[in-house]
């Protein structure tokens, strides 16, 4: 039999499905991620799961498919999902929960990908549990894309162990002397950072975050949105096998940056303030605070003397949220307001506000896009965590230099934090000049990072090696 030489072969670039869950915050980093991909010349097919459960998702992924024409759609089609059947009521955990009981319907869909056939699947950090097998039998190497901190990760490979060696009820009082969570290789994590609904083992979400955190270890590689020296002993220690041991490589290719097609229009209001006045008020796509606390939350806007842009959220559910600003803010506070500062309740494009020049400063629940935008465009920020992985987000941010956390605010809905406190944070962030310096480091260091030459432009690009296919 003749041997073909190595002259015959043809080296063709990978062929990379993405498949993203459910929220903003989950896919506007695969988004992101899939222009990365586009742009050095990967094929790229994005699965898009049917129904979505917000408009805004529709509306980002048609940007990414008109902005880049030669990317795949896959229409995923999802199983009716009995609710009674999950252990929750919040929309996404229940729509994660819906992908994942559809899996066996995307190995068909995966196997019809074969011109050229793919090269891997990445996979939603949520999504795990249910896919890697899918993958394995079809034996298609799978990613996973980890949407959060790598510290957040540690305490996701970690908690499964902690829950079956633990004598603690997690819900009551602690049965050992500490209340940390130790993590082989990284600092502790306090049980208060623990999101609440972590601490019910029963709850949809831990089932999920439990079963995920066991199977990461499974996949061919973890592919994570960070950058630069606030995480580097933290990925140093994953990488090392300190923080379990046999995980597969942790690969940093962030701050995955925000493209022109994510971009709306500006708020124009911004355009006549002074440089650097502004304080951006934003706690993401699915944060729906009780009226209370929005109320006290305007009057800590108004006490504090500062220019202001809050967007308010009163639903979690965009296509939910109906109810005028008069009616969640009130119309008194409104008048308050109007000064000083523009509050608005439809969606704005984050991105763009941060890069505007008039804006000195960010209130947010620190979910890590937020943090990583921040980052990017060198905006301070003062954290306010309101669920999820946002108190250990907030910690890996308060560390980096860019911002500071008040934690005796505690968890969004637990209490209410009152106006005058927040005025006199939002007063002192501001006027910090330290913070700004160090916030215009981490941009110029999150720039250089995904530049030809950066960390994560190597890193990435190193991946796409892997991925590329020879054919004779």
């Amino acid at each position: 039999m003749e041997m073909s030489s190595s002259s015959d072969l043809q080296i063709l670039p990978p062929h990379v499905a993405l498949l993203p869950s459910s929220g903003m915050g989950h896919l506007v980093p695969f988004v992101r991620l899939a222009a990365a991909l586009a742009r050095r010349n990967c094929l790229v097919t994005f699965i898009t799961t049917h129904p979505t459960v917000s408009l805004s998702e529709s509306r980002l992924v048609s940007r990414l498919l008109s902005a880049f024409p030669h990317v795949t759609p896959l229409e995923f089609h999802l199983l009716p999902l009995d609710h009674s059947t999950a252990n929750s009521k919040d929309p996404f955990f229940l729509q994660f929960e819906a992908i994942r009981r559809s899996a066996h319907l995307l190995s068909p869909l995966l196997s019809s990908c074969s011109d050229p056939p793919l090269s891997a699947l990445i996979t939603d950090v949520s999504l795990a549990s249910a896919f890697i097998s899918i993958t394995d039998e079809l034996r298609l190497p799978n990613y996973i894309l980890f949407t959060s901190s790598a510290w957040m990760l540690s305490l996701c490979l970690n908690f499964p162990t902690f829950v079956v060696n633990t004598s603690t009820n997690l819900s009551g009082g602690s049965a050992t002397a500490s209340d940390d969570i130790e993590i082989p290789g990284v600092p502790p994590v306090p049980k208060s950072w623990l999101p609440p609904l972590l601490l019910d083992l029963s709850n949809l979400f831990t089932t999920q975050f439990m079963a995920n955190g066991q199977e990461l270890i499974k996949s061919n590689g973890i592919l994570i949105n960070t950058f630069g020296n606030a995480e580097q002993a933290t990925v140093a220690a994953l990488n090392e096998g300190k923080v379990v041991n046999g995980l597969p490589p942790v690969t940093k290719i962030g701050p995955l940056a925000p493209c022109e097609f994510e971009k709306g229009s500006s708020v124009e209001w911004l355009d006549g303030q002074p440089a650097g006045s502004v304080l951006y008020v934003s706690f993401g796509s699915r944060t729906a605070m009780s009226r209370e606390q929005i109320r006290e939350l305007g009057d800590g806007l108004v006490r504090s003397g500062c220019r202001f842009l809050w967007v308010v959220k009163d639903k979690k559910v965009d296509r939910e949220d109906e109810e005028e600003l008069g009616g969640i803010v009130g119309q008194e506070l409104m008048e308050r307001m109007k000064d000083n500062g523009l509050v608005v309740k439809n969606w704005v494009d984050q991105g763009v506000v941060l890069a505007h020049p008039a804006v000195g400063g960010f209130l947010s629940h620190c979910g890590w896009n937020s943090v990583t935008e921040a980052a990017w465009n060198g905006v301070p920020v003062l954290a306010w965590p309101q669920h999820g992985d946002q108190s250990i987000n907030a910690q890996v941010m308060e560390k980096s230099g860019i911002g500071m956390w008040v934690k005796s605010w505690g968890w969004g809905r637990t209490e209410v934090v009152k106006g005058e406190e927040i005025g006199q944070k939002i007063g002192e962030m501001m006027g910090n000049d330290r913070l700004k310096a160090q916030a215009a480091n981490i941009r110029e260091e999150s720039r250089r990072a995904v530049e030809v030459g950066g960390g994560s432009y190597k890193e990435l690009e190193g991946i796409i090696e892997k991925w590329k296919i020879s054919r004779i």
